[in-house]
Formats: structure tokens, C-alpha cells, sequence
């Protein structure tokens, strides 16, 4: 066994170029090894990271390469299950850009090939990588806030503009709740450990068969949520978790360092406040190297599939709630 993990990128898609690729690239025990794309000049760009970058005609051809222990797909949304499922028939571990399936039971299929292959198999939830979730999931844990009582979430961006984009596309699984409900409902049962109980309202409008904004609220078995998420606003992330003994806020909960310096804010009584600062960190470095940490140690991988399939479930109980109004 290498000492490293080979990866491949399955396609040269911009988030890839962007940031999974030079993150592959950072990651400890890991190499940017392949891409496969038919231009050279998508290629490009990628091959500036990692001079010795073989670029393979077809995704088939990447996967029969052995050279490949790994790779990463960044697909549409309604392709993902398919790739995951070839990547793994194919002997690669697969790390797939979320949602990795449109709804929660297409998961059973990729859990079963990756308990059969023994290969790690995961979605790209990095968030929960990163150090100021795992700040804020032990603040809460050790009753800082005291009894939670609301979650308020709110996740916004404007890509009206961007007709072509897959997330503009229903066809390709596009949507606001695909693309980033992900995060609001899945952040929220990161740091609590809950699950949702019912869903009490949703407001949603479409365009074009997608939903570009949409209200939801929740109950949990402790607590309630709200949330908004939005691809038609200026935009805004935010998270707070309120309790009857302080109120936790995270002002860059998604985009750390991108959108804003990541940071928790912990509200205290007597107007006391505390602030827990991560400016260096990296949840795509960090994603990658707790992957890579999974292939070559055996490492528990710390975002298993069955979690990120309890995002999907509440996914799935917005959309069923919703059609049944």
C-alpha cells in the first residue's frame, strides 16, 4: 500500500477547479493524480496544480486506471448515485459532492455496495470538518446554552442571472434545498443530535420546476426550527441556537473564511459574550485529509453516509409535506 491516496476528479467541474482539487492538492497523504475531461482547456487549470496530472478521455478511463485509489465526483446531482456506484465496482473509494442522492432511500443502494466493496464511500458534507462546528456541537453538548429552545437558520445567495446552471435545472436535481438545505437542516442535527420529529409549515416558490426560496419550519424532539434558504436573495448565512441560558451564533457557518472569519459567538446573561476564532482553517483540506486518514489507516470516517442520509430523510419530509398541502 502507498503511503499516499492517488485521486482522481471525475469531470472538470468549476467547484472542483476551485476548491476540491487544490485541497486534494494541500491534503497531508494525498496527490491530485488524475482528472477526467475531454478538454484541454477545462483541463488546464488543473494541470497547473499537479504538472505530472494524467487527463483521461472518459470517465470510464479513468476508473480502469489502477493507478486511481480514489475519486472524487462533482456531477450533476442526478448523475452522483450512478458514478458513486461505478467507482466503487471499479475498486475506487468515492467521495461524492452533495446531495449525494435525491431522495434518502437511493442511499441503501450506495451503504449496501460500500459494505459489500469495503471501500469508503462518503458524501462531501464538509462543514462538519470544520473546527467551529465541532466548537459549537461542544458548547452545546456541555450546556452553555442551557435548554435549547429555537434554531434559526438562514442560508442565501442570487444566481437568477445563471439560467444555465445546473441548480437553475430541474432536471439535473436543481433547487435550493438540494444545494443548500443540506446545510441548515444538516448543521442543525450535527450540533444537537436530534432528528426531526414532524414538519409544521413550508412556503416554497419555484421557477422553472425548482425551488429558488423556501421557508421551513420543524420540530424536534427538544426544539424548534426555522430556516430559510434562498438562490434569489443577496447573500447571507447564518446559525443560531438559542437557549434559555445563551444564545450561540455562527456568522460564517458555510463558506468559513470565504464568507466571513469563521467564528462562534457565545451570548451570555449580563450582556458577557465569548468568541472562538478559526481564520487558518480549511474544512476542504481537513474533509480530504480525514478521508485520506480512512484509506490508509482504517480510520472511522467522521461523516459516515448514515448520517448524511438523515439530511436527505428531512429533505424528503419538506417535499412530501409540501405536496400535500
Amino acid at each position: 500500500m502507498r503511503n499516499h491516496v492517488n485521486w482522481g476528479v471525475l469531470g472538470a467541474a468549476k467547484f472542483a477547479k476551485e476548491h476540491m482539487a487544490p485541497a486534494i492538492h494541500a491534503a497531508r497523504r494525498g496527490r491530485l493524480a488524475g482528472l477526467a475531461t475531454s478538454s484541454a482547456d477545462k483541463a488546464a487549470p488543473f494541470a497547473a496544480m499537479t504538472p505530472d496530472l494524467t487527463v483521461y478521455d472518459s470517465y470510464d478511463a479513468m476508473l480502469a486506471d489502477p493507478a486511481i485509489d480514489a475519486v472524487y465526483v462533482p456531477l450533476p446531482n442526478h448523475l452522483h448515485v450512478e458514478w458513486a456506484l461505478k467507482a466503487m465496482d471499479a475498486g475506487k473509494h468515492v467521495l461524492v459532492e452533495k446531495p449525494l442522492t435525491l431522495r434518502a432511500d437511493q442511499f441503501d443502494e450506495v451503504i449496501a455496495k460500500r459494505d459489500a466493496t469495503g471501500l469508503i464511500a462518503a458524501e462531501a458534507f464538509m462543514i462538519v470538518h470544520h473546527p467551529q462546528w465541532h466548537k459549537a456541537r461542544e458548547l452545546y453538548q456541555s450546556g452553555a446554552i442551557g435548554k435549547l429552545r429555537r434554531v434559526s437558520a438562514a442560508f442565501s445567495y442570487d444566481n437568477r442571472q445563471d439560467t444555465g446552471n445546473i441548480r437553475n435545472r430541474p432536471d439535473t436535481g436543481g433547487g435550493s434545498l438540494p444545494d443548500i438545505g443540506v446545510y441548515v437542516f444538516g448543521s442543525t442535527r450535527f450540533v444537537t443530535g436530534e432528528e426531526p420529529t414532524r414538519i409544521l409549515s413550508t412556503e416554497i416558490e419555484y421557477e422553472n420546476g425548482v425551488d429558488v426560496w423556501a421557508h421551513v419550519t420543524a420540530e424536534f424532539p427538544s426544539f424548534h426550527y426555522s430556516g430559510v434558504t434562498s438562490m434569489r436573495m443577496t447573500p447571507w448565512q447564518d446559525m443560531t441556537f438559542h437557549g434559555d441560558k445563551g444564545l450561540m451564533r455562527l456568522t460564517a457557518p458555510f463558506n468559513a473564511n470565504v464568507y466571513d472569519i469563521a467564528q462562534v459567538e457565545l451570548h451570555l446573561p449580563n450582556a458577557e459574550r465569548q468568541f472562538y476564532r478559526f481564520p487558518m482553517a480549511s474544512h476542504y483540506v481537513n474533509q480530504v485529509e480525514a478521508f485520506n486518514a480512512s484509506v490508509l489507516d482504517g480510520a472511522d470516517y467522521p461523516c459516515p453516509l448514515e448520517f448524511v442520509r438523515g439530511t436527505q430523510t428531512m429533505i424528503d419530509m419538506v417535499m412530501d409535506f409540501e405536496k400535500a398541502k
